[in-house]
């Protein structure tokens, strides 16, 4: 894929190194270039396709940092440790920790895949990641607005069991707060409307003919993977917002935010 631009200085993360859970395409893969882009070491994360991954660490590589591609299945909690402990290997502590990995709308993985990938998972993720991480460490979890408000605002039905899980999920990583805030490390989650040309848009649209169409004339414009990995990346160097919570593109007709996070 191609490197979009990065909303980042260039070198403003050099000698830092980020991991990026679910980055052998998509937002995942758009995070890790513009990352690489700011200075900051890489280590790609996938759960099945090397041969992408390794494309996501060469580009990379040509803006002139460490890459590095390792599988883990972030549902496996040896395999999780071994994440870790190759991306300490190679760069030594994390900088910035992105949870962008989720799932649920696979089919045969079994009625609680959803839950435990989600939320689960999520939550082994970051009780692994404490060793590694660094005194003034980001971690960002990504969401979408389908979940954040989904106490307040139906989804359609295809997405509601993801939407739970993911919710869940970011209400168990918020409870961490002030534990990782004793350790100086600070959490924010990123939550956007549905994302043009990821595989969930993919999936939604092709269970439910339309749904793009449907939400981007409610919203009036929708974030293609780019952009949205563009504000990923802010997230990870930018000031924490008082609640937590980076808001990307149009919340209407998402119900109160205020009562939701």
């Amino acid at each position: 894929m191609s490197n979009p631009a990065s909303p980042l200085a260039p070198g403003s993360l050099a000698g830092r190194t980020a991991l990026v859970t679910g980055s052998s395409r998509g937002i995942g893969a758009a995070t890790v270039a513009l990352l690489a882009q700011a200075g900051a070491n890489v280590v790609v994360n996938y759960r099945a396709k090397a041969p992408r991954a390794e494309k996501v660490v060469a580009a990379a590589k040509e803006q002139g940092v460490g890459a590095i591609a390792v599988q883990a299945d972030l549902t496996d909690v040896a395999s999780v440790a071994a994440m870790f402990a190759a991306a300490e290997d190679a760069f030594g502590t994390l900088d910035v920790l992105v949870m962008n990995a989720s799932g649920g709308m696979e089919s045969g993985m079994g009625e609680d895949y959803a839950m435990r990938l989600n939320r689960d998972a999520q939550v082994g993720l970051l009780e692994a990641a404490l060793p590694h991480l660094a005194e003034g460490a980001r971690v960002v979890f990504v969401t979408s607005h389908q979940a954040h408000f989904i106490r307040t605002t139906p989804t359609m039905p295809e997405y509601e069991a993801v939407a739970l899980s993911k919710r869940a999920g970011e209400d168990a990583l918020r409870e961490r707060i002030p534990a990782l805030a004793e350790r100086g490390i600070e959490l924010v989650v990123v939550s956007g409307d549905m994302i043009e040309g990821t595989i969930t848009a993919t999936l939604l649209e092709r269970a439910n003919p339309g749904a793009i169409e449907g939400r981007r004339a409610d919203a009036g414009k929708l974030y293609d993977v780019e952009e949205f990995a563009a504000e990923v990346a802010l997230a990870a160097v930018e000031p924490v917002p008082a609640d937590s919570t980076r808001l990307v593109g149009d919340v209407s007709g998402f119900g109160d935010a205020e009562g939701v996070r």
